[in-house]
């Protein structure tokens, strides 16, 4: 099954921006890489989607500040995520699915946004 390895989580203030980085290794190909967020007392919600072929897809509350985005080759997936507000402070995770609807889990990474 492999492992999935998030990195580039940290504390910033509101109006800054992160990177989000998420290696893969010794895994099957995905058909679908994603990005998901927690935040202390709710549930895990979906912020955004990239497939195989590289179509994307965004939460709403994304709005045009993140930018998904994946190297194939290399089997890294990055969030780009600017202009950060309070409300995305969360424990960012990444997913992998592959057929017929498996799923690997990184093992999260702390975002912090003060304000």
């Amino acid at each position: 099954q492999g492992q999935l390895v998030e990195s580039g989580g940290g504390l910033v203030q509101a109006g800054g921006s992160l990177r989000l980085s998420c290696a893969a290794s010794g895994t099957p190909n995905f058909s679908i890489w994603g990005w998901y967020r927690q935040a202390p007392g709710k549930q895990r919600e979906l912020v955004a989607t990239i497939t195989g072929r590289g179509r994307t897809d965004y939460a709403g509350f994304v709005n045009g500040r993140f930018t998904i985005s994946k190297d194939n080759a290399k089997k890294i997936m990055f969030l780009q995520m600017n202009n950060l507000q309070p409300e995305d402070t969360a424990v960012y995770y990444c997913n992998g699915r592959y057929p017929p609807g498996f799923d690997v889990w990184g093992q999260g990474t702390q975002v912090t946004v003060s304000s």
